[in-house]
C-alpha cells in the first residue's frame, strides 16, 4: 500500500514548482517535505524526482503522479457517496494543461458554467497545442486540451472542434513589406510574430507557399501580446480568428495574402479513471467548445 502523505508531498513538489512553496501549499516546513521525498525514494528505492531547477519527475515519478492525481478525484466521488467520510474544506481544484490562444478566446466562457456549478478552482498551465500532451504525460495535470488526437495509455482523446488561424498584419506593414508583384520569397527577409520555440504555424504557413528555411521573427509567448505587435506594425502573424474579430470588422488587421486559413484541431485529453467531476467536465466541453470551434 502506498503512503498517500509520501505521494502528497510528491505532487506539490512538482506542482508548485519546488520545495519552498510545497512546503508553503502543504503547511508544512522544507525539511518536512524533503524527508518524506526521501522517504518515498528509500521505500521505491530509486528516484522519484530530477533535483533541477524546477524539479522535475524520473520516469516512476510519473506513473506516480498520474495515479494520485486519478486518486484525488475518485476520493472527490467518494466522499459524496460517503457523507460520514467528510468533505473537504477547499474546494476541488483541476490542474488544466491548454494553449494560450483557447485561454483567450473560447475557453472560459466553456467551463465557467461548469465551475460555478461545482464550486470548481482550475490551475491553466499554459503549453503550446502542439506539446500539451508532455503535462499529462508528466503527471502534472488531470487532462489537457492539444493538437493531437492519440491519447496516453490510461487516457481517451475527444475532438472539440478546430481553431482557425489567419495570416494578418497591419494595413501600414503589409504596405511597407508586401509589395504587389514582389516575389514571395521577401516574407522571409519581413519580420514574423512566433509565440515561442514549438509554434510552428508560421512555419506552416510559409511551407504552403512554398517557402523554407530561417526567416526574421519576432518572439511574444502572450496571446494578447501577439495581436498587440501585429497592430503596432512590428510584423505578420497566424492569428485566432475568434480573437481578432473587432480588427478585422474595422480593417486594423488584414490578411497578408489571400489564401486558405489554418484550421489547428483541438483535442480534450482526459483520464480514463478521472472520476464523476472529470467526466463532467468532459460533457459540459464536448457541448459547449463547438459554439465557437469549427466542427
Amino acid at each position: 500500500m502506498f503512503d498517500y502523505k509520501l505521494l502528497v508531498a510528491l505532487a506539490a513538489v512538482v506542482e508548485q514548482a519546488g520545495f519552498d512553496r510545497a512546503a508553503q501549499s502543504l503547511g508544512l516546513s522544507q525539511s518536512a517535505v524533503s524527508q518524506r521525498i526521501k522517504l518515498l525514494e528509500a521505500r521505491l528505492g530509486q528516484p522519484v524526482l530530477l533535483r533541477v531547477s524546477p524539479p522535475q519527475p524520473t520516469e516512476v515519478g510519473r506513473r506516480l503522479l498520474n495515479h494520485v492525481q486519478q486518486v484525488r478525484l475518485l476520493e472527490r466521488d467518494l466522499q459524496g457517496q460517503v457523507p460520514e467520510l467528510g468533505e473537504s474544506r477547499l474546494p476541488e481544484r483541476l490542474r488544466i494543461a491548454l494553449n494560450s490562444d483557447s485561454l483567450a478566446t473560447w475557453w472560459p466562457a466553456a467551463v465557467a458554467p461548469f465551475c460555478t456549478r461545482h464550486g470548481v478552482v482550475l490551475d491553466h498551465v499554459l503549453e503550446d497545442q502542439d506539446v500539451g500532451l508532455k503535462r499529462m504525460r508528466a503527471g502534472e495535470v488531470a487532462a489537457c486540451v492539444c493538437a493531437v488526437e492519440r491519447p496516453l495509455a490510461g487516457a481517451r482523446s475527444e475532438f472539440l472542434g478546430a481553431m482557425r488561424y489567419r495570416a494578418l498584419a497591419s494595413p501600414a506593414y503589409v504596405a511597407r513589406h508586401i509589395k504587389p508583384g514582389a516575389p514571395v520569397e521577401d516574407l522571409l527577409k519581413a519580420p514574423a510574430i512566433v509565440f515561442g520555440p514549438d509554434d510552428q504555424l508560421q512555419h506552416r504557413y510559409l511551407a504552403a507557399l512554398g517557402l523554407k528555411g530561417a526567416f526574421s521573427h519576432h518572439l511574444c509567448p502572450s496571446s494578447e501580446g501577439f495581436v498587440r505587435l501585429l497592430q503596432s506594425d512590428l510584423g505578420w502573424g497566424l492569428v485566432p480568428e475568434l480573437q481578432v474579430g473587432a480588427e478585422l470588422a474595422s480593417g486594423a488587421l488584414v490578411d497578408i495574402y489571400s489564401g486558405e486559413p489554418i484550421d489547428v484541431p483541438l483535442y480534450w485529453h482526459h483520464w480514463r479513471n478521472g472520476g464523476e467531476l472529470l467526466a463532467e467536465l468532459t460533457q459540459q466541453l464536448s457541448r459547449s467548445a463547438r459554439q465557437w470551434l469549427i466542427c
